[in-house]
């Protein structure tokens, strides 16, 4: 019998059929054609079928899921090119280490956390991978890119202290990266990082769906660059290892069909389908690896499932009635873990003893034999053959979807129970048994002692493991940051404009288009840049770049523009420069990670420009920017239409008024809030040459305006100043004023400032204008500096009461009250509260940032100190 009539046998019984003899003639008509002809002939009768059932209207389409077995059927597979004998070894020897690992760490420090079961799933997935198909970067290999499921992390630890990369006090310091210097090792960190690892780590991957829609959009900017002649990635993967319940994130989804549709082939996810989530069954009342199977199909991939080892092709074999697949189909993931948790006796009764069928399938089997019955993911040969059909198939992203036990081998001590995921004690019985389980060359005081286990440098495990990662170019993961210097035109050849504006009136987002537009046609840098929207070019104006350098496609451009005409038509290409996202922040900041990232991942520099409505960025995917930091990333994040006054019409959820106050959180991040274009021009050069020349792991956010107004020269030695976070603008009133008052404003509301200072001057008092560049690079600087800080040596010339104003919210100004000089008060004023639409004056009237109220406010401040 072919494998198609065993799946045909084995599905779920059908409805009632009206006429069980001609039902027979169209079985027994398809077993032939297979027989015959094989089954490519059988897939054209079959689409040829479903196009006219379509043009019938019958109203029916297959069923995307398939029987509840492995997709690779047992004469399909190849032959496993490894000693199958040492490979299960030195799995074995993973999963202790990175077990004595964890649980060492919480016998001395009971709140260091970690994580065990997890890898004790995936270690043959993992292992696979690394001895066959994981690809370092050498002379002869581009490399692969890794995203390794999070709570593993322990595993791939265990597997560099064999390699020799980290010592046993490094694993003695998991999860003590303060403390482990004064020890003289290396601390590991809990999940992959490499902020804190930056030569080990290449993808963080501990915020649970960050990993898989990152893995997406590396592969895309890999085509990306081929397509642009930039590097040739032709033959490099990009493997993901994520687990069942992970698929729960929204991002793990979201762009699913952005990888069918750009065929990304060079895009393999394996899904380690465990069953359970971090409290318990992913879908206990249903099977989490068929409704992946519909997902995944649906959207366009190509599904491998890898659900039963080895040991069950003997019971397929003898199974002609397909008792076993109906049983599987009739239970549910709830009930498989009970399996799980449960030993031999109990599977047994219970899931044998359902019927005769069952029944005789196991006779012949003791209960040891049944309990060691191994689930896909734990089956190297099986393993392998999924990862082999993956890396061949060709015109579609693929995903495993490989069926393991949470905890396996970690008997009454964790294997398939609720509590498995957060286990990190053992009893001496329970180590023993573990030793027992997987033949570990251990004592009993040794195991019970928790020893790391490490062979002889000659011994054949670890001849073999250097051997086999040699053929693949070295350990990994391995994070590497050579590449060449990118130079940077001086400022004079793209913003002389902005720098020496002469009162023209333009908008900053205007600005920095047009110095984009420049900079794209510098020989040196312009190739190297990244135009990132999310389906708001011409939004912000970016329409002309559209004929410049064009929006990138996979495919070209298959049709005609409607304007075609125009000078500002839409035109895609396969070597166009603008990644055009559509309306997916999330997918647009994967995008600019992927490109700010291309001098670690392909030792290739590109400077991405992500520009979006402010809003949509650290409030929305903040998750995101925040892993694109731990990833070192180098780049800009433009924030236009900033601020929650500048967006007049647009209302509360368009206005951002905290996008500064989150941007300060994180470390590696220069946030900005220039009202000039003179200072933009600035600071985009300096991080251009921050990031390029220098190679400093920062980016910069910075934010835009779309408000049209007078740009002033930038004053002649202001630029340190704009850097540093502030600079003098100017004094107002009559010299010899006697009440004399400091005005501080950044980006949309110094005009506000401005204007205030001038009514202010016309009332007789003394103004000292500050433009505040960076409230956030201020209170670093303080912080690191104190009396010496900037704004503090910035205000000592000028005297009287302090008022900050910003389009933001309060908090943004006040992070520098303390590095105010001595004797000053200082008053904020700013944006608290949610947006509302209406005009800009009438909303700067409202949260009392107009002239007006800054007026005001000097008034009272100069009243108070009067008294």
């Amino acid at each position: 019998m072919t494998d198609l009539s065993k799946q045909q046998h084995f599905t779920d019984p059908a409805p009632a059929d009206a006429d069980p003899d001609e039902t027979l003639e169209w079985r027994e008509a398809l077993l032939s054609l297979a027989a015959s002809q094989g089954p490519a002939r059988v897939r054209h009768i079959l689409d040829e079928l479903a196009r006219l059932a379509r043009q019938q209207r019958i109203g029916w389409q297959p069923e995307l899921n398939t029987p509840y077995i492995n997709t690779i059927a047992v004469e399909d597979q190849p032959a496993f090119p490894g000693d199958l004998a040492v490979e299960e070894r030195l799995a074995s020897l993973m999963r202790w280490n990175a077990l004595a690992m964890v649980v060492r760490a919480n016998q001395a420090y009971g709140e260091l956390g970690g994580h065990i079961a997890s890898y004790a799933s995936a270690a043959d997935l993992f292992e696979t991978g690394f001895n066959h198909f994981f690809h370092a970067k050498s002379p002869q290999h581009g490399g692969d890119l890794v995203f390794f499921q999070p709570h593993s992390a322990p595993g791939v630890y265990a597997r560099a202290f064999l390699e020799g990369r980290l010592s046993e006090d490094d694993l003695l310091h998991y999860r003590q990266e303060i403390t482990a210097p004064a020890s003289g090792a290396r601390g590991l960190s809990s999940y992959p990082h490499p902020w804190l690892m930056p030569d080990f780590w290449q993808f963080p991957t501990g915020s649970m769906g960050i990993g898989p829609i990152s893995s997406i959009y590396h592969a895309r900017f890999m085509r990306y660059l081929t397509h642009r002649q930039l590097q040739n990635c032709e033959g490099r993967k990009v493997w993901g290892v994520f687990g069942d319940g992970e698929m729960d994130e929204p991002e793990s989804m979201s762009a699913l069909t952005l990888a069918a549709r750009e065929k990304l082939d060079n895009l393999v996810w394996v899904v380690n389908c465990n069953l359970q989530r971090l409290d318990g069954p992913v879908r206990g009342n249903g099977r989490i690896i068929d409704e992946l199977e519909k997902l995944f199909a649906g959207a366009g991939w190509n599904v491998i499932k890898l659900v039963w080892g080895s040991d069950w092709d003997g019971l397929f074999a003898r199974d002609t009635t397909g008792a076993l697949v109906r049983a599987f189909a009739n239970t549910v993931d709830g009930q498989m873990q009970t399996f799980a948790a449960k030993d031999g006796r109990f599977n047994r009764d219970n899931f044998f003893g359902q019927n005769e069928e069952l029944a005789r399938l196991a006779q012949g089997m003791t209960d040891e034999q049944i309990d060691r019955l191994k689930r896909g993911g734990h089956d190297l040969v099986k393993i392998h053959a999924a990862y082999a059909a993956a890396a061949a198939h060709e015109g579609q992203p693929t995903v495993i979807l490989a069926q393991t036990k949470k905890g396996y081998g970690m008997g009454s001590a964790g294997q398939g129970k609720m509590t498995t995921h957060s286990q990190k004690k053992f009893d001496g019985a329970d180590l023993i048994e573990f030793r027992n389980r997987f033949n570990l060359p251990l004592t009993d005081e040794q195991a019970t002692g928790l020893n790391f286990f490490k062979p002889a440098d000659d011994s054949p495990e670890m001849r073999y493991l250097r051997e086999h990662r040699g053929r693949l170019g070295g350990a990994m993961p391995r994070r590497e940051t050579v590449c060449d210097v990118v130079p940077v035109p001086v400022i004079d050849a793209y913003a002389t404009f902005a720098l020496k504006a002469d009162g023209k009136e333009m908008s900053t987002t205007m600005a920095f288009v047009r110095m984009l537009g420049t900079l794209l046609k510098d020989k040196a840098l312009g190739p190297r840049i990244v135009p990132i929207v999310a389906d708001e070019a011409r939004t912000f104006g970016m329409a002309n770049l559209f004929k410049q350098v064009g929006i990138y496609s996979s495919v070209g451009q298959r049709y005609a523009p409607e304007d075609i005409g125009s000078v500002l038509s839409y035109r895609e290409a396969m070597e166009g420069q603008i990644l055009e996202e559509g309306i997916s922040e999330a997918g647009a900041l994967a995008s600019w990670t992927a490109a700010a990232t291309s001098y670690s991942v392909h030792g290739l520099a590109m400077l991405p420009f992500y520009i979006y409505y402010s809003m949509f960025g650290f409030q929305r995917v903040g998750d995101a920017i925040w892993a694109a930091a731990d990833q070192r990333s180098r780049g800009f994040l433009l924030g236009a239409t900033s601020g929650r006054t500048t967006l007049g019409g647009e209302g509360l959820q368009h206005q951002d008024g905290s996008s500064h106050l989150v941007a300060a959180t994180i470390p590696n991040c220069k946030a900005y809030d220039p009202a000039f274009a003179g200072e933009l021009a600035v600071i985009v050069d300096a991080g251009m040459r921050e990031m390029l020349v220098e190679q400093q792991d920062v980016f910069y956010y910075v934010t835009l305006m779309n408000e049209n107004y007078a740009q002033p020269d930038l004053p002649e030695g202001a630029a340190e100043g704009v850097l540093k976070g502030g600079y003098r603008f100017g004094r107002f009133g009559p010299d010899g004023a006697k009440q004399r008052v400091t005005l501080l404003g950044s980006g949309a509301i110094f005009t506000e400032v401005h204007k205030a200072a001038e009514q202010l001057a016309a009332q007789g008092v003394g103004v000292d204008v500050f433009s505040i560049t960076s409230w956030s690079e201020l209170a670093r600087d303080g912080v690191a500096r104190g009396e010496q800080s900037h704004l503090t040596q910035l205000l000592a010339d000028s005297t009287g009461p302090v008022i900050a104003a910003t389009d933001y919210v309060r908090t943004v100004p006040e992070s520098v009250r303390a590095f105010m000089p001595e004797g000053r008060r200082f008053h904020t004023l700013g944006t608290d509260g949610f947006g509302r639409s209406d005009t800009r004056a009438a909303l700067r009237a409202f949260f009392q940032v107009d002239a007006e109220h800054i007026v005001r406010k000097a008034v009272a401040a100069l009243g108070k100190l009067a008294r």
